[in-house]
């Protein structure tokens, strides 16, 4: 399992180089993948979400950061991007070691394939994106899945942390993808200059 997170967390790291400029162009792979991460994060259930009603908690999602319609597209792909290694770091903590391995890892491995997916639309994007007015969307996916990891830790990686933790990661994905379909409305593709 360490050498599985070690190979991962590789992954993700080398994700963050900026690669050849390929052009931004998500196909509808990215979508499945996308759609194969929420199965994935539903079968990775392990408790009911019952039997863990004290440790709930609002983790205040920035529901403003992934509003397709008041998001500018440089802004959007760079939230995203953010949410999805996010996402890949709480899963990849040790502490991870609790879920199904099979099902951590094919989450991880599409996590990834999604990363290669937006890291043109990213790289094609970065100088525009440095251009833009306003807050740093990306401020506050930071500062929200840092409070997942700091809740996590705070509850000692408990199985009903770990559930609830499930839980708001699958509905942040719900907003990203409606983000995603948002862009799509806005510009008829994700990949359109």
């Amino acid at each position: 399992m360490a050498l599985m997170l070690s190979l991962l967390s590789a992954l993700v790291v080398l994700s963050h180089g900026h690669g050849g400029s390929l052009g931004c162009n998500l196909t509808l792979n990215h979508d499945l993948v996308s759609n194969e991460n929420l199965v994935l994060l539903d079968q990775m259930r392990r408790i009911s979400l019952s039997l863990c009603l004290d440790d709930r908690k609002d983790f205040r999602f920035p529901q403003q950061a992934v509003n397709g319609s008041q998001v500018q597209r440089t802004q959007a792909i760079s939230v995203l991007y953010e949410m999805l290694v996010q996402t890949s770091r709480v899963f990849l903590t040790e502490h991870s070691a609790a879920w199904n391995t099979t099902l951590l890892h094919q989450l991880l491995t599409g996590l990834h394939r999604q990363l290669e997916d937006l890291e043109p639309c990213l790289v094609q994007d970065v100088g525009q994106a440095e251009s833009a007015a306003g807050k740093d969307p990306t401020l506050a996916v930071k500062r929200y899945f840092l409070g997942i990891r700091l809740y996590l830790k705070q509850k000692k990686y408990s199985d009903c942390a770990w559930e609830v933790v499930r839980e708001e990661i699958m509905s942040s994905f719900s907003s990203s993808t409606s983000l995603q379909e948002g862009l799509r409305k806005k510009d008829g593709d994700l990949g359109s200059p």
